[in-house]
């Protein structure tokens, strides 16, 4: 990291950043060419492991382009706000992030579906309620985590 100064080391506040934010953008490599998707998630952090949970439909572009190759990368972001100045090019931008890589893995056992949707609920919704799915339901949803292998933070305040 170039700017160790604005380096964030504690892994407490990573995880405070990273409940703050509702979108995760995912990045996949499509046949060597970038793409990049932002998506509602859900997350935990247990055994010192950060795990990302995501849904979706059981089709489409991210699916084929994550069967094809799992490796990814996420991006989250969230207190932002412009630090003016009196010139243009003395304006900054204050911002907390987090980004990480792993791997994929589609989710396939009913358990552990339910799971990464409660996760998903809890985390976008802030209740902790264990919901109830139909068979029916989960079989319509694709649901997917990243195992995060490592993960940074940086952090420029106002």
């Amino acid at each position: 990291m170039r700017r160790k100064e604005r380096e964030i080391t504690d892994t407490n506040e990573k995880l405070n950043i990273i409940d703050q934010c509702k979108v995760c953008r995912l990045a996949m490599s499509d046949n060597g060419q970038p793409y990049i998707v932002p998506l509602n998630f859900g997350w935990c952090f247990e055994n010192n492991r950060l795990v990302l949970y995501f849904h979706s439909a059981n089709e489409g572009k991210k699916i084929d382009v994550l069967k094809t190759n799992n490796r990814a990368c996420f991006e989250i972001d969230a207190e932002h706000s412009l630090i003016e100045a009196g010139e243009a090019c003395g304006h900054s931008f204050a911002y907390a992030s987090i980004i990480g890589t792993g791997f994929i893995e589609f989710v396939t056992s009913p358990e552990e579906k339910i799971l990464g949707l409660n996760s998903l609920m809890k985390h976008q919704t802030g209740k902790d309620i264990q919901h109830q799915y139909s068979e029916e339901a989960l079989a319509k949803v694709t649901v997917y985590k990243m195992n995060v292998e490592e993960f940074s933070g940086k952090k420029h305040e106002r």
